[in-house]
């Protein structure tokens, strides 16, 4: 069957859709964990997981993907290296919950703004990567804003870099592994469910099971939880089958600006002339980064095209 460029326009504006879906959804996980701030972190990440394992197994069946599924668990390294994500992940998540609750809502959007530099040095150092002269200018930029930070304002942004480098080392798990990112998803938290399931009934024994003390409201939000964790990642992954990655990498930029607006507008977080900075700094190389890898791309289609004309 052949694929008209009408055809092609129309899956790329649904994969826009998708994308923008994804990240508005990502940036706007703050609210959601702010309204359980009340509840402790690792609770709420045992939720995350229980309830993400129920939602995807409903989505699995309904979808069919369940033969795929145990075709996946019969493979002992896919397993194997799942095990290994889903620590990394559970981490990243965790780190974030605790960070949501903390106020500390700006650094963790620093993080994810780092995170992409981050993931380019991953791949030069775990996959042969090359870096181009741009990419190493906006990494050392990046680096600075970091520098910056620990020596002018006295702290080392721990949060953010534990984010950063947690979610690009999750990156970098998860391209070994030959796995979509729903089944890969649903197999981490299978992981995670033994663990998650003993911490909810080592609270209930000890009577500090939040999820029945807190109330009805706090029940419902904390039944969310999967939701909130497999929807936007739904939303991704049809984005990704239908644009260039140097788009998604531009949109992915939406989330964390999204959850930095909120932090500073709305939940009030401070954010001084010598922070911001530090930021602009980062936001200098981010920029770099994406013009470059646009300029990269579109002189590399005009090569192809000129290599696939007739002589």
């Amino acid at each position: 069957m052949n694929v008209t460029p009408l055809d092609q326009h129309a899956e790329q504006k649904k994969g826009i859709y998708y994308a923008l879906s994804a990240f508005i959804m990502w940036g706007l996980v703050p609210v959601y964990f702010k309204a359980v701030d009340h509840v402790t972190a690792t609770e709420v990440l045992a939720h995350r997981v229980v309830w993400s394992v129920g939602f995807l197994a409903i989505f699995i069946t309904f979808t069919g993907r369940l033969k795929d599924i145990l075709g996946f668990l019969k493979r002992p390294k896919i397993v194997t290296g799942l095990a290994l994500s889903a620590a990394v992940i559970s981490l990243n998540w965790l780190t974030f919950i605790w960070a949501v609750g903390q106020e500390r809502i700006v650094e963790a959007t620093l993080g994810y703004f780092i995170n992409p530099l981050i993931s380019i040095v991953f791949g030069m150092i775990f996959f042969s990567e090359r870096m181009r002269l741009a990419q190493w200018v906006a990494v050392m930029i990046a680096a600075l804003g970091v520098i910056y930070q620990i020596v002018l304002l006295g702290e080392l942004p721990w949060v953010a870099l534990t984010l950063a480098f947690s979610f690009a080392t999750y990156g970098a798990l998860r391209k070994k592994i030959p796995v979509d990112s729903i089944s890969g998803l649903f197999i981490e938290t299978l992981w995670l469910l033994p663990l998650s399931a003993g911490f909810m009934i080592w609270l209930i024994v000890k009577q500090e099971f939040q999820f029945i003390t807190e109330g009805n409201e706090t029940m419902l939000i904390l039944m969310c939880a999967g939701l909130v964790t497999s929807l936007p990642l739904l939303s991704f992954a049809s984005a990704a089958r239908r644009l260039s990655l140097t788009l998604v990498g531009l949109l992915q930029y939406i989330g964390p600006s999204i959850a930095f607006l909120i932090a500073v507008f709305y939940y009030g977080e401070p954010m001084d002339q010598q922070r911001l900075l530090s930021f602009v700094i980062i936001w200098i190389a981010l920029g770099l980064f994406s013009i470059e890898g646009l300029l990269f791309q579109r002189q590399k289609r005009i090569t192809q095209s000129y290599s696939a004309e007739p002589n």
